[in-house]
């Protein structure tokens, strides 16, 4: 009941307004179209197309069913894909670029998988941020990088490439303990007036996004200390020389003298893997993309 080139007949005519049309996207002919059409009303018991001016129309019950058609059809295209990556040989190379905090957390197990699942690609992992491995992924020397945008700075993502998010995550405060706001479990970014800061790599994206949230507070930022790591920023901090902004994804063990505050306004970013437009389903790259995904999924899902 209700043949798969039935419905696919179905579905060009609710898309394309005519028989005539649907027979041309079909590439068939428009007799081939409508004896398709009349086994499936036969099947389905119903009228499913009517008359209109030189053309036709789709009933209620053809419209009911041509979204069931447009579903089934969807599903058939991607089982088909999904078989075609489990036949396809996925092996040679696979450079991935990575910001330090995934490098850290989401990487490892997504290497994982892919060296589990797929023994024959050749995987280079290289760190590096966002300004850095995006154009990387244009020029072709990355296939894959995993990249940060913060809602109150997006990392622009240009028209050749595309951006598949993967998680959410948010930048809380780092202070001395001893400082006269570390009691405190929410602290208003403009209070900050008496503090040095610690930030990452001058020059970086990260460094201007700090300057960007500190400016937008209306205070100047007096940054003491430019390092790129966030342990060693926390070190910094535990040891009274200024504050920081410090991704969750970027904490593994707090050392003693630093407390942690939430911040007003929230500090929010998405964490994003990024490929050449139209390469989402090469092999290598699909493969990659998946182990992402699924290396993703303990964190808070993309807003």
């Amino acid at each position: 009941m209700f043949g798969l080139e039935r419905m696919r007949a179905l579905h060009a005519v609710a898309t394309q307004g005519s028989v005539a049309a649907a027979a041309a996207t079909l590439h068939v002919t428009p007799s081939g179209v409508s004896q398709q059409l009349a086994k499936l009303e036969r099947e389905a018991g119903q009228t499913l197309l009517e008359p209109q001016g030189r053309g036709v129309r789709l009933t209620k019950a053809g419209q009911v069913l041509a979204g069931h058609a447009e579903r089934i059809l969807a599903q058939v295209a991607e089982a088909k894909a999904d078989l075609e990556l489990l036949r396809e040989d996925v092996f040679g190379p696979l450079r991935i670029g990575a910001i330090p905090t995934t490098v850290h957390a989401l990487l490892p197990p997504a290497l994982t998988t892919l060296s589990t699942q797929h023994p024959g690609l050749v995987v280079t992992l290289h760190e590096g941020e966002a300004e850095q491995t995006i154009p990387r992924v244009v020029s072709g020397d990355l296939d894959v990088a995993v990249v940060e945008s913060w809602a109150d700075r997006p990392t622009e993502i240009p028209p050749s490439a595309t951006a598949l998010p993967l998680f959410a995550d948010v930048a809380d405060l780092a202070l001395p303990a001893g400082h006269r706001l570390a009691h405190r479990k929410a602290v208003d970014l403009g209070e900050l007036d008496d503090v040095a800061w610690i930030a990452w790599s001058a020059g970086s994206g990260c460094y201007e996004w700090l300057t960007q949230v500190l400016r937008a507070q209306h205070l100047e930022p007096r940054i003491s200390c430019t390092v790129g790591s966030y342990p060693t920023q926390l070190a910094l901090v535990a040891g009274g020389i200024g504050a920081a902004l410090v991704p969750r994804l970027a904490r593994d063990r707090l050392p003693d003298g630093v407390r942690i505050l939430t911040t007003r306004p929230a500090l929010d970013r998405t964490i994003y893997a990024v490929c050449r437009a139209g390469e989402e389903d090469r092999g290598a790259v699909r493969a990659c993309l998946d182990a992402l995904r699924a290396a993703s999924a303990r964190f808070e899902p993309a807003r």
